[in-house]
C-alpha cells in the first residue's frame, strides 16, 4: 500500500471487504465543499490518497484546495512533505472549495486547533498520523478522517470509526440524478456520550472498556476501538468472548448455521463438530479468541484460502461482533437478523454499541466488517456512493 501510519502496522491491522463498484463514467475532477462547523477558526483539512491517472502514486492536494502535490521519493525514511497541504477552513459556518482528480484510497482529514504533520518514505508512501504510536507528532492532536474513492464508476466515501471516534464529521452528496444522499454522523454531545458510555460499561462488567479512552490533561481527546487497546497490551480482553463463544460452539453442536456468502458460493450451512464449526467449502473454523473477534482478520478470521471462505468470514466475524449468532431466527446470517437486535447481549461490542448509538441516524463504521447487511437491507455503516457524483460535502464539528 502506498500510505502507511507512522508506526509499523499493530498485528490488529484488519482487512477490509471490498466494496461494490457500479458501472458508470463520473467526470475527470469532482468539486468538494469542506465545511467547518465546529466553534474554532483554526481548523485545517488535507486530503491524501493514490492518483489514478498517475499509476497509483501518492498524492495530497494543496492549500489552495486544486492544485495536486505528488511528493518524490526520498532518501531516508520520514522526510518533511515540501508542500504546503493544510487546506485552511476559516471561521465557523464558513466552507471552502476544493477540486480532486480521480483517487483511490482517499481520506479528507480535520485537525482542530493544530496542524497535522505528515511524512513521505521510500517508495514514495504517505506516512499517516497515528493514534497508537505515541512518538507520532500527531498523537496528541485532536484529529479524525473520512474515507472516500473516486474513480470511473462512481463515489464511495463513509465516516469511518473503525480505528476511533473523536471529532464530529457529516457527508452529504449531490448528484446529477440520483437526488441528495447523506450521512449526518453525530452531534456536538456524541463523542461524550461514547465516553461516558464506556465508563459506565466498565462500571457493569468490569472490562477495561473506560482504558479506550484516549485523554490530555484529563480531557478526553478520543476513544480507540477495542483492537488498539490489544497493541499495548495483548492480554487486555484474553477471555472476554470465551463465554458467548462457547454457547455458540454448543448451539450448534445441535443446530445448523446457514452463512449466505451474497456471493457465488450462496448459502453454505453446518455444525460444530469435534471442536470445529465445519462449513463445506468454507472449510472448519476453530473458536475465536477476543482477539480474533475484535480484529476480525487473525485466527479463524484469515482470508485468502479461497472463495467461499472469503464470503463466510466477513459475515460470521460481524455476527459476533454484533452478538447475533445466539438471537437469530432460523440461524440465518446475515439474512435473518436486523439492527434493531445488534448487540443485545452482555457480550459483545460495546464500542461499536455506543458508536451506533450516538449517530444521528444510527449509521457509522465502526468496526472491519460493518458494512455486512442483509440482502435489500438498510446500510448501517454509513456509507454514501453514486455514479453521478457531482458536489460532495464534507462538515466537522456537528454544529
Amino acid at each position: 500500500m502506498a500510505s502507511t501510519a507512522y508506526a509499523p502496522p499493530a498485528p490488529a491491522a484488519v482487512e477490509r471487504k471490498q466494496q461494490q463498484v457500479l458501472a458508470a463514467d463520473t467526470s475527470g475532477t469532482l468539486q468538494l465543499a469542506l465545511q467547518n462547523r465546529t466553534n474554532s477558526s483554526n481548523v485545517f483539512a488535507y486530503i491524501t490518497g493514490l492518483s489514478i491517472v498517475d499509476g497509483n502514486r501518492p498524492i495530497f492536494i494543496q492549500a489552495d484546495g486544486r492544485t495536486v502535490y505528488s511528493p518524490p521519493s526520498p532518501e531516508h525514511p520520514l522526510a518533511n512533505v515540501a508542500a504546503d497541504v493544510a487546506i485552511p477552513l476559516g471561521a465557523p459556518g464558513n466552507t471552502v472549495t476544493a477540486t480532486i482528480p480521480k483517487i483511490a484510497g482517499g481520506r479528507i482529514w480535520f485537525v482542530i486547533d493544530a496542524r497535522l504533520t505528515f511524512f513521505v518514505n521510500p517508495g514514495p508512501n504517505i506516512v499517516n498520523p497515528s493514534v497508537t504510536n505515541p512518538s507520532d507528532p500527531n498523537y496528541n492532536l485532536n484529529w479524525t478522517f473520512a474515507e472516500f474513492t473516486y474513480n470511473d464508476q462512481q463515489l464511495f466515501a463513509n465516516i469511518s470509526y473503525v480505528d476511533f471516534i473523536s471529532i464530529p464529521v457529516a457527508l452529504s452528496l449531490t448528484t446529477a440524478s440520483s437526488g441528495t444522499l447523506s450521512v449526518p454522523g453525530m452531534g456536538t454531545d456524541g463523542f461524550q456520550r461514547v465516553v461516558d458510555e464506556m465508563r459506565a460499561q466498565t462500571q457493569r462488567d468490569g472490562k477495561p472498556w473506560d482504558q479506550l479512552i484516549f485523554s490530555i490533561n484529563g480531557v478526553p481527546l478520543r476513544v480507540l476501538n477495542p483492537t488498539n487497546l490489544l497493541a499495548e497490551n495483548g492480554n487486555a480482553w484474553s477471555n472476554y468472548w470465551d463465554g458467548y463463544v462457547s454457547a455458540v460452539w454448543e448451539k450448534y453442536r445441535n443446530e445448523d448455521l446457514t452463512i449466505n456468502t451474497q456471493a457465488a458460493a450462496g448459502n453454505i450451512t453446518g455444525r460444530v463438530v469435534g471442536n470445529e464449526l465445519q462449513l463445506g467449502a468454507a472449510g472448519s473454523f476453530s473458536p475465536p479468541s477476543s482477539a480474533d473477534i475484535f480484529t476480525c482478520s487473525t485466527g479463524p478470521f484469515q482470508t485468502g484460502q479461497n472463495l467461499a471462505r472469503d464470503g463466510v468470514i466477513p459475515r460470521l466475524a460481524a455476527a459476533f461482533n454484533r452478538s447475533q449468532l445466539l438471537n437469530t431466527p432460523g440461524n440465518q446470517f446475515p439474512n435473518g437478523g436486523n439492527p434493531s437486535v445488534y448487540y443485545q447481549d452482555v457480550t459483545t461490542n460495546h464500542y461499536s454499541r455506543a458508536v451506533h448509538a450516538v449517530q444521528r441516524d444510527g449509521r457509522g463504521y465502526a468496526f472491519p466488517y460493518d458494512d455486512v447487511v442483509p440482502d435489500g437491507g438498510q446500510d448501517v455503516a454509513g456509507t454514501l456512493h453514486a455514479e453521478d457524483p457531482q458536489v460532495f460535502t464534507i462538515a466537522v464539528g456537528g454544529n
